[in-house]
């Protein structure tokens, strides 16, 4: 009962609040930085947002700021606004403990005027109040506390998985710099390799050393890598949406690992009536250009979630071969509920289909790997949804 309480602690903030339909007394942009927040407020109706000065970025100024707005409305809800950047969400957590609403903007989303050449502080502040109050922002999703801790787990875990990638490229790049070479088609990386490593020899002494920091460089970053994995198995178990990484792990191609980096980054799906909305949100879906009777269609926008978009592009490589019920598939799902694995049987029969009909069409394969991407994202969604109603339904008898 604790995990479903927590879910709903997650689900339940404000982000899904619709505020673009609510009347506010005030409108406040600020525009963040590490040091500074310039602020201005615009009234409901049509005239200009009002600027009310900067402030130190300190939790401390801004609850007095917060206070001293409240007071002025009579202790009204208000709207805060800023962009979305590097100080992240502590902001929007801060005001909206203080009994106000905020919105978190995209600013990839902001309505920029092609003639405005002239970008200040004051003028970013004031820009942001006006849009506020005109609903023309667009919102980011919010992740509660054990949404960001789990993300920033999964997020480290790719630092790490990059910088061994890196490391390991560096070695390659030294020994066959040097005359050596890895016979072709054996494993790299195993007890065997990291052993004929290590009995390499070179004419002078330096080099040596180099190759042994080269090797030391790999082993820590792959010793570091384990240690994140452990950890992340240990995080699913408590967390409150481990249910659903249950069952998403039944679809094949995704298992633990690519399901909880998959929902760290989304969050609660049902905050997308169609799976065409998740579809493009990752940026899985082909860009447009339109005007008249000409019609171009481009590659995929990638735009949203890098992150999620790109594994999802990885698992869906393994719909390359037929269908199938494997022994591996059957072990990682074994704590899936049974819709998911009627879900997941459904997707490997159609979706290893399509991989076949594209490539006979004579698709490049790329292409074809991410239109099936594109649809395995229905099948997340499907099934992600399915289990967080379940578990919905669960609190609320």
């Amino acid at each position: 009962m604790s995990n479903i309480n927590n879910i709903n602690s997650e689900v339940n903030n404000s982000s899904f609040k619709d505020i673009q339909n609510t009347s506010y007394p005030a409108y406040i942009g600020m525009d963040t930085h590490k040091q500074t927040i310039v602020s201005s407020i615009a009234s409901p109706g049509r005239s200009k947002p009002k600027y009310l000065g900067e402030m130190v970025n300190d939790p401390k100024k801004i609850k007095k700021f917060v206070e001293n707005l409240s007071k002025k409305y009579n202790g009204e809800v208000l709207l805060f606004c800023y962009e979305a950047g590097p100080c992240g969400y502590v902001l929007y957590h801060q005001i909206t403990s203080l009994g106000h609403d905020c919105m978190v903007a995209a600013p990839s989303l902001i309505p920029v005027k092609s003639g405005d050449r002239i970008k200040t502080d004051k003028r970013d502040s004031q820009k942001l109040a006006r849009y506020l109050r005109d609903g023309s922002l667009t919102s980011v999703w919010i992740p509660g506390t054990e949404q960001e801790a789990i993300r920033d787990l999964t997020r480290i875990r790719g630092d790490f998985k990059s910088n061994e990638t890196k490391a390991k490229q560096q070695l390659n790049s030294y020994i066959l710099r040097h005359g050596h070479s890895w016979p072709v088609g054996k494993k790299r990386w195993n007890k065997g390799f990291m052993s004929w490593l290590e009995n390499l020899k070179f004419k002078h002494p330096w080099q040596q050393i180099v190759l042994q920091e080269y090797i030391n460089a790999v082993t820590d970053a792959s010793k570091k890598l384990n240690e994140i994995h452990k950890y992340l198995l240990q995080a699913k178990v408590n967390w409150s949406l481990s249910p659903i990484i249950d069952s998403l792990s039944a679809l094949r191609g995704i298992d633990t690992l690519a399901a909880m980096i998959i929902i760290s980054e989304l969050g609660d799906l049902t905050r997308f009536t169609h799976p065409s909305q998740l579809m493009s949100y990752l940026g899985l879906v082909p860009s447009e250009h339109t005007s008249s009777t000409r019609r171009r269609l481009g590659g995929i926008t990638k735009t949203g979630n890098n992150v999620a978009r790109r594994m999802l592009v990885e698992c869906a490589w393994s719909y390359r071969y037929p269908a199938r019920q494997t022994a591996h598939i059957k072990r990682k799902s074994k704590n899936a509920s049974n819709y998911a694995k009627e879900v997941s049987w459904k997707a490997q029969k159609r979706l290893c289909a399509r991989y076949q009909t594209f490539t006979q069409a004579g698709k490049d394969t790329r292409t074809a790997i991410v239109a099936i991407a594109r649809e395995l994202v229905g099948y997340v969604w499907d099934i992600a949804v399915h289990e967080m109603n379940k578990l919905n339904n669960q609190n609320a008898k």
